[in-house]
């Protein structure tokens, strides 16, 4: 039986719960979201062969106007200082030129990639410098730990499908590939690229449906990596919300200067309410400036008596009412004016109010 608390609190510290909102959103800000590496590189290699496919011919006009003009003009040249800063200069741009296209395409699948995933995310944290990311210890953990296993094991599973994969490819197309030797030099470079880009295609696709795999174990293993105790729920609630006990002063404070604002409006009440010891509602009209009566005043049990004993310091009239009273409570706040439902009422209690004081006839 003494055991029961330490049990008890081994299961609380059990990390069974899932993640809150509010975790969830510490989590991204600091950049730990469900991502995958794989997802991104596997489009960009798709997306990059696309590309080829598309401006393989232009590309290949460009490579030999290159070569046209090295061996036609640039062999010929006087090798000066100014000479070789225009050739390297030309020779960059028109490398540039060519590569554009394919780096262009690799941004934009990269970053589509890892859009798909996390959504518009920008975080600074992952950059900055931690003492644990050098510490020799944590760092052969992570390298013997189960997740390194599993990303090793992962990669193999990628190399073996892709070389199947390929070389099917290849075992398809064997007997072509014998006859090459027939072939012209031109036909050879072009069936051969296009025996490539089908290579690419294929590892691509095969990819892209690996990298939506391991998406879902990155996403499993970031639900279960963020997932949180009871008491890691009940910390986080009273640090959001504030702790029960200073709420409770807080509240307390609240009302009792609720009380002295009450206190000090009472002076200028015309009536007081009640009904008799459960309420008190204390009303002022003024036919000049106000439409209707108002309720400057009110509680109910302990605070209904305190306001009754001011009143009787004030010589403030007292009325008995219980169904007034109590409906008044109800349906009025502090401040409010009287509902026209209760008007008629009010207004009679006023009444009799001000013939006592003689104000009206």
């Amino acid at each position: 039986m003494k055991r029961y608390p330490l049990d008890l609190q081994f299961f609380a510290g059990e990390k069974t719960e899932k993640a809150t909102p509010q975790k969830r959103q510490e989590s991204r800000r600091k950049g730990q979201v469900a991502k995958s590496a794989e997802v991104p590189a596997a489009l960009i290699l798709l997306g990059g062969l696309m590309l080829l496919s598309f401006l393989g011919g232009w590309m290949l006009d460009q490579i030999l106007a290159i070569y046209r003009i090295n061996f036609s003009q640039y062999i010929g040249w006087e090798w000066t200082p100014k000479n070789i800063r225009t050739f390297f200069e030309q020779m960059t741009f028109n490398a540039m030129k060519i590569l554009a296209p394919i780096m262009g395409a690799a941004i934009v699948f990269g970053f589509f990639g890892n859009f798909i995933q996390v959504g518009s995310l920008f975080t600074t944290d992952p950059l900055m410098a931690k003492l644990e990311r050098i510490d020799p210890i944590q760092g052969a953990k992570r390298i013997f730990s189960m997740r390194a296993l599993v990303e090793l094991a992962k990669s193999l599973l990628k190399i073996v499908i892709i070389s199947v994969a390929a070389f099917s490819v290849l075992w398809s197309e064997k007997d072509e590939l014998f006859l090459l030797s027939q072939k012209s030099i031109a036909y050879s470079l072009s069936y051969i690229g296009s025996l490539v880009i089908q290579m690419g295609l294929v590892a691509s696709i095969i990819l892209l449906v690996l990298a939506i795999l391991d998406f879902m174990y990155q996403k499993y293993e970031f639900e279960k990596g963020i997932r949180m105790s009871k008491q890691d729920i009940q910390d986080e609630y009273k640090k959001s919300e504030g702790d029960p006990l200073i709420k409770s002063k807080i509240k307390e404070r609240q009302r009792q200067m609720s009380m002295n604002r009450m206190i000090q409006d009472l002076p200028n009440a015309d009536v007081l309410i009640t009904n008799p010891t459960h309420y008190a509602i204390a009303i002022k009209y003024d036919a000049e400036t106000m439409e209707a009566p108002m309720v400057i005043a009110m509680g109910k049990d302990h605070l209904a008596l305190k306001i009754k004993e001011k009143a009787k310091e004030l010589g403030i009239v007292i009325m008995e009412n219980k169904p007034l009273a109590r409906a008044l409570y109800q349906q009025v706040e502090i401040g409010d004016s009287v509902p026209e439902e209760l008007f008629l009422a009010v207004a009679e209690v006023l009444a009799y109010i001000y013939r006592l004081k003689g104000k009206i006839k």
